[in-house]
């Protein structure tokens, strides 16, 4: 087994084929340009070895990823153009990655793991696109991945309404793949990337590549429009309100401007 370090991204690989990449940011994973680039870093480190055939996408404490902390006051100098760059090299990674889901992917944490070829989860995980409750666009490509995972008509139930779904939804609708007790998630992720390790690695990378075709591509297109209209309603009243009644844990009062 050997492991190595990208910034707060863990990359350890085991004798089958598989590699585990860890955020380490507990306990809510928030993300920022740093820990993208460095998830990106990794995924391409792990392209370029003998030894690794498929990822488990995973994160150390309570929730996967909670997206970005809208509440702490962190400077938003890079933009959110640099960060999609930076995400734009997830989508154009080789490998196939399974997510292992606890707690909560919430915002740019659901786009995270619908960047994933599968996502693995447990009843008390929660999933939402709560982008339209803080008066916001949703990014991360979800405009691409999510009508392609759950289907049109849900994709818009989840991005207009905002609402928070479990596991077991999840699973019904097919944004997760595994269902399995909370203490399993991981295991079974890995079970899953060790079954398509175990299959002749360049048939996966051809497969792979016809099945997603164009993925990176639209999601880039994607994550320009997304950045566009994220920058331009980061400017209104609405989007102040929702950052404000989420750190205040009270329901918005949009007045659309």
């Amino acid at each position: 087994m050997t492991s190595e370090r990208f910034g707060d991204v863990g990359v350890t690989v085991g004798d089958d084929f598989v590699a585990t990449v860890e955020l380490h940011r507990p306990p809510n994973n928030f993300f920022d340009l740093d820990l993208i680039r460095s998830l990106a870093d990794a995924y391409e480190s792990v392209a370029g070895r003998a030894d690794s055939r498929a990822i488990v996408l995973c994160s150390e404490g309570r929730h996967f990823c909670a997206g970005v902390d809208f509440a702490r006051p962190a400077p938003q100098a890079p933009g959110t153009a640099s960060l999609y760059g930076e995400a734009e090299r997830l989508f154009r990674a080789q490998t196939p990655v399974v997510a292992a889901i606890q707690g909560a992917a919430i915002g740019g944490g659901l786009g995270l793991a619908c960047s994933a070829d599968f996502r693995v989860a447990c009843p008390e995980a929660r999933f939402s696109a709560n982008f339209s409750r803080l008066g916001f666009h949703h990014g991360f490509a979800l405009s691409t991945t999510l009508p392609a995972i759950v289907g049109q008509q849900r994709a818009l139930d989840l991005l207009y309404t905002g609402r928070r779904i479990g596991g077991d939804e999840a699973a019904r609708i097919g944004l997760c793949d595994r269902l399995v007790e909370a203490g399993e998630v991981r295991a079974v992720a890995h079970a899953l990337a060790a079954d398509i390790a175990a299959s002749a690695p360049l048939a996966v990378r051809s497969i792979r590549a016809t099945m997603r075709g164009d993925l990176a591509d639209r999601a880039r297109a994607a994550m320009t429009r997304e950045a566009e209209e994220q920058d331009r309603l980061r400017r209104t009243r609405d989007w102040s309100e929702g950052v404000r009644a989420a750190a205040e844990r009270r329901t918005p009062r949009f007045e659309g401007r």
